[in-house]
């Protein structure tokens, strides 16, 4: 099952600073089909205008993922951490028992990210920020998991996050597919950051999402150069 969600047809909102599109229910947007995938509650695509962003707030009990598409995002918390996420990039706060931070874009350009939220496993436990790089030379018709709560994938370099959930990502070039393969039960989403391509035939423009389950394997094959995010969630 794939259920395709075109950009055109996500929530919205817009103000002077921040122009959003949410794939699930979030702030004003009242989508209740859309509460969630499994574990997966939140994934916005962001634009930020320069010197602006989100003032000091507060989370807790939430995985929040941060894949900077293009220019950069600058982060600081109530833990004393600092750092700046380029595009290509991952950044993951896990908020357990509760941290407050602000997110700001300091560039010339605007910056664009996908920020997506997965419930953990359990409430509580002590906050943690990290960022790492993820080159798009090393993940060219590869997906390479960036976030994980797998041993496996952490090892190999992806930021811990604490639920049984993965967050790949891979660059296509035009005319290669790559290939994933979930465990029974699981729910997939993917997001097409940049390009064209079709998963199991089903074809996706530019920003579009896709919700996928009780699929043995999806192909994803691109029509042009493309950049995919995949969540693989409980």
């Amino acid at each position: 099952m794939i259920d395709h969600r075109p950009f055109a047809k996500l929530g919205r909102f817009k103000n002077d600073w921040l122009n959003a599109r949410y794939h699930f229910a979030f702030s004003g947007y009242h989508a209740p089909d859309r509460v969630n995938w499994g574990v997966l509650r939140v994934w916005n695509d962001d634009e930020i205008r320069p010197q602006t962003g989100f003032p000091p707030h507060s989370h807790a009990d939430m995985e929040i993922i941060t894949y900077v598409r293009q220019g950069a995002i600058t982060h600081e918390d109530s833990l004393g951490n600092r750092g700046r996420t380029e595009a290509g990039d991952v950044q993951v706060m896990s908020a357990g028992s509760g941290v407050t931070h602000a997110e700001y874009n300091l560039e010339g350009e605007e910056t664009r990210l996908y920020q997506i939220w997965i419930i953990p496993k359990e409430r509580g436990g002590k906050p943690y920020w990290g960022a790492s790089k993820f080159p798009k030379s090393d993940r060219g018709g590869l997906l390479v998991p960036v976030a994980s709560g797998f041993a496996h994938d952490q090892e190999a370099g992806a930021l811990p996050i604490r639920q049984d959930a993965r967050v790949l990502a891979a660059t296509i070039p035009a005319g290669g597919a790559v290939r994933y393969e979930p465990a029974p039960g699981r729910n997939l989403y993917l997001g097409l950051a940049a390009g064209a391509a079709d998963i199991n035939g089903v074809a996706l423009a530019a920003r579009d999402g896709a919700a996928i389950r009780d699929e043995r394997e999806i192909i994803v094959r691109a029509a042009e150069d493309a950049e995919i995010v995949l969540v693989d969630a409980p």
